[in-house]
């Protein structure tokens, strides 16, 4: 750790200030063919507006796009807050763009217009056109399903919710069970159209169950490298079964995932890992990725030993031998990830938080091969930073883009490359009080 942050520092001494660099042991010269990279794609940043409270990122999305050379450019500005336009919802907007960055796929979040699913082809600036067709997943999924398209050359997306748990009793009026009703739900993203779901309850073990565990939202789902089975990320919550209330402060279980066969969406069954406690549903993005050796890392949140990364093999099981602690790596105490992203070649970006740092964010480089992580120098860290909102980073080659800005206050995107280490900064963001950018697609 030590080794690597001195490193950094003599790297990033040797460059200008806006090509900042800190070292990599990753020096293979291996072609990054999961992510080659699109010549003149789009950049499209997005902001939340705020409703109540400065950050609550509930007064709707507003987007705007640029090319990469404007992207990458610190003299050239962004106000997507004046100048962007506003996608359809309610509130946050869930945000997902094709591989080109030609598209943005979008879900509405609550309100009379929630689960309405809807394309734009990204025009540049605030040219956004919206597709004429959408389909309204509510009734399966609810008004705000959560969802993540799936690493499929842009095919399909994959929605999930589970209904309100609901306490069930025995015939003596003894405690049970607490459940709610699941539904995995698949879109077609070409077509705009609905292309399976299945709705189910899916009970724990007896014991657990008696206990009071339960599911209390799915989300985050992965399509494993055999294209036959999705993992399906958890957020576990307790029932104290003397009183039927919600428990805080519970014992844990093991971290825990869904398995659900593919494209059938049939067959539900639990994956449970012993080597953290934590969940796996992130929160607004991705929250797990098929890595280049055909395994998925998947992140922990919540949990009582910080965030890890964990790993599923190609058997669809957690592989307890894989231990990554975030906080170990990184020398810290209770970390968490709010938001990760695969780059390729073993290398990923998260961006977390820890106890002593309370809502400040930070950016870390992972290594998955290594198990080290190492923070990412060369970005302005101010207080007011937090990505407890964010939902996107975008991978163009060896290049990950970044926005970074406090609630606010003025930021920019940053440019990581994922080969090297290099940091660069690039676009200023022009923010509003109260308001914030909340990822780059």
């Amino acid at each position: 750790m030590k080794k690597n942050f001195f490193r950094a520092l003599l790297c990033g001494a040797l460059f200008a200030p806006f090509a900042l660099t800190s070292c990599s042991d990753d020096d293979s010269s291996t072609p990054n063919t999961e992510n080659p990279g699109t010549a003149d794609r789009w950049i499209t940043v997005a902001g939340a507006k705020m409703q109540d409270n400065p950050g609550d990122g509930n007064g709707g999305t507003i987007v705007y796009s640029v090319s990469k050379e404007n992207a990458k450019n610190p003299n050239y500005s962004i106000n997507v807050f004046d100048d962007g336009f506003n996608v359809l919802s309610n509130r946050t907007a869930r945000l997902n763009s094709s591989n080109d960055g030609s598209k943005l796929f979008n879900i509405t979040y609550t309100g009379d217009n929630g689960g309405t699913f809807m394309t734009y082809d990204v025009n540049g600036g605030n040219g956004f056109t919206q597709s004429g067709t959408t389909v309204n997943i509510s009734q399966y999924a609810g008004t705000s399903p959560r969802w993540a398209k799936l690493f499929d050359g842009d095919n399909t997306g994959i929605a999930v919710n589970v209904t309100s748990p609901v306490v069930v009793t025995n015939a003596d009026g003894s405690y049970k069970h607490t459940r709610g009703t699941a539904t995995v739900l698949a879109l077609d993203l070409k077509n705009i159209l609905i292309s399976g779901y299945k709705q189910y309850e899916i009970p724990l073990s007896a014991a657990e169950e008696a206990q009071g565990h339960h599911i209390f939202r799915l989300d985050a789902p992965t399509l494993n490298k055999a294209g036959n089975k999705l993992i399906i990320g958890t957020w576990m919550r307790k029932t104290n079964p003397a009183t039927g209330t919600n428990q805080s402060g519970f014992e844990r279980l093991g971290t825990k995932s869904l398995v659900v066969d593919y494209p059938s969406l049939a067959n539900p069954t639990f994956i449970t890992s012993t080597v953290d406690n934590g969940d796996t549903s992130g929160y607004r993005s991705f929250n797990s990725f098929v890595g280049t050796d055909g395994n998925i890392y998947q992140a922990t949140q919540r949990g009582t030993k910080g965030s890890h990364i964990l790993k599923i093999d190609q058997t669809n099981n957690y592989d307890n031998s894989y231990v990554f602690s975030l906080d170990a790596a990184l020398g810290v105490t209770g970390t968490y990830v709010d938001s990760w992203r695969y780059a390729g070649n073993g290398i990923a970006y998260a961006a977390y938080s820890y106890t002593a740092s309370g809502d400040q964010g930070f950016i870390a480089r992972l290594d998955l091969n290594n198990r080290t992580a190492q923070k990412v120098e060369g970005i302005d860290y101010d207080p007011a930073l937090g990505f407890g909102q964010y939902q996107g980073f975008v991978v163009d080659g060896d290049e990950v883009y970044v926005a970074v800005t406090p609630v606010g206050k003025d930021g920019n995107i940053y440019i990581l490359n994922s080969r090297t280490g290099a940091v660069t900064k690039g676009a200023k963001l022009i923010n509003k009080p109260g308001n914030h950018y909340i990822g780059v697609f």
